[in-house]
């Protein structure tokens, strides 16, 4: 059993924002705490908007190429989305126990898997990619090459996102958030100022189109990459990720149980995107056009969202680490109702807004109404969607991410596939009823998240404060 004192004393600079989460003033900190990664958020909402709209200015349909590798990439990242939801809960319950050296160890075990599986998948995309655009996606022919050439540059992001991925998850888990997110606004930054010089070739630089924006990505990646491992190595010198082989079976075995129902939701989540995808791609280029506008529109409402919802949980599992139950369900709690409430205000701002904003990425009046009616549809259910991200977060910070997992497992294949290709296809609503199941499951999915958190028994550690493993 370790010494815990001793072991404070020897690594003080992995606990040094511990006290701060588990004792100061909730709301308060988690602002603090969110502040930095909703400042991010924001710089990369203000990249894909100013992207989209560098690529309506290279063809008005190519700002649909995107948004048919997203969910592609969203499948691809499931094994890291499972890998730091694991290393979040379990590094910060170590750190809120003070169980400093088993939190090292397990940093270690996650950037192993990180590395090597990255490397993998990304080699499976680049093979893999022509069979999925056709036979699984059908992605309209009007934009497929440009499809192929944006997804054969984006897979050497997936490997760079891997290890990104890890490290921001690390540095999170000690309450760092800061740090990672002025790194990623740099990055950000240069992928901004680039854009517009590859996507358009603007002198001395070639017009590149979708492959200029893929690349800005990738360059943009490895700076996060490379100043992530940086600042990791600089400041947290007690956090020591290395590669390793000692892979316990207790330890792999804790990490399933974490990682295993998201790494299912993830894997879940990108196949029901690519047949939401594939059903507003049967319905034509208007429709996908206006998918990819809208969502991209919507990304400027829900910011606070994804900004602040990594607060949620950090604090859940430093404080459960601590035993403080009460606290970490009341941080639950709060932190839905604030997310929420800052979405609604986005939305409010959107809402009257949105025919004018479709207008600035398109000039096709079809695909200005059909973005038009889009937003009509999905933006007053957005807060809804917030309540079900808390829960995942939540879920994520205290270990237990089954129920969360069925609620998007419901949330998708029951109402977005399922209800979607009912109502698109079989009763002939067309685009209305595949914009209708969507709002339908935000709507559905959010108020069994609340219920969930505020009733859930989620409030067990899933590592006790003397645990190894």
């Amino acid at each position: 059993m370790p010494d815990e004192t001793s072991d404070a004393q020897e690594t003080y600079t992995i606990g040094k924002y511990r006290d701060k989460i588990v004792n100061g003033p909730i709301i308060r900190t988690l602002l603090w705490l969110g502040a930095p990664p909703l400042l991010n958020q924001l710089i990369v909402v203000a990249y894909h908007v100013a992207d989209t709209y560098w690529l309506s200015l290279y063809g008005e349909v190519t700002v649909a190429v995107p948004r048919q590798t997203w969910p592609v990439i969203m499948l691809f990242q499931a094994l890291i989305n499972a890998l730091t939801a694991a290393s979040l809960s379990i590094v910060s319950q170590y750190i809120g126990a003070k169980n400093y050296r088993d939190a090292s160890l397990s940093a270690s075990r996650f950037f192993t898997l990180a590395f090597f599986s990255g490397i993998t998948l990304s080699a499976t995309l680049l093979t893999t990619r022509r069979f999925i655009f056709t036979q699984m996606i059908s992605t309209p022919p009007e934009i497929f090459e440009d499809v192929m050439k944006y997804s054969g540059i984006i897979a050497f992001d997936i490997f760079f996102n891997y290890i990104a991925l890890t490290y921001t998850t690390l540095l999170q888990s000690l309450g760092d958030t800061k740090r990672p997110a002025i790194i990623n606004c740099i990055a950000v930054g240069v992928n901004t100022v680039l854009d517009p010089l590859l996507v358009l070739g603007l002198d001395p630089f070639p017009r590149l189109g979708v492959i200029g924006a893929s690349l800005t990505d990738v360059i943009g990646k490895i700076i996060s990459t490379t100043a992530l491992i940086y600042i990791a190595k600089k400041e947290y010198p007690d956090l020591k990720v290395t590669f390793t082989r000692d892979m316990s079976i207790k330890w792999i075995g804790l990490v399933l149980q974490i990682g295993l129902p998201i790494l299912m939701l993830g894997l879940m989540n990108g196949f029901a995107f690519l047949l939401q995808l594939k059903i507003v791609n049967i319905l034509g280029i208007v429709a996908a056009t206006a998918y990819a506008i809208g969502f991209t529109i919507m990304d400027i409402a829900d910011a606070a969202l994804w900004g602040l919802s990594g607060a949620t949980a950090i604090m859940v599992g430093q404080n459960l680490g601590a035993e403080n139950i009460e606290r970490a369900r009341e941080v639950a709690y709060k932190s839905a109702l604030l997310i929420a409430a800052l979405t609604a205000l986005g939305a409010c701002a959107i809402y009257p807004l949105r025919e004018n904003l479709a207008d600035v990425f398109a000039d096709d009046p079809h695909i200005v109404a059909e973005t038009d009616l889009f937003l009509q549809t999905l933006v007053p259910t957005l807060p809804f969607f917030g309540l079900f991200i808390v829960a995942a977060s939540t879920g994520r910070g205290s270990g237990h991410t089954v129920f969360p997992t069925a609620i998007g497992m419901l949330r998708l294949w029951g109402i977005r596939v399922g209800l979607g290709y009912f109502l698109a296809l079989i009763l002939g609503m067309g685009s209305f009823g595949a914009w209708l199941a969507i709002s339908l499951s935000n709507i559905i999915g959010g108020v069994l998240s609340i219920l969930w958190i505020k009733y859930g028994g989620w409030t067990e550690a899933v590592v006790g404060k003397n645990r190894r493993m």
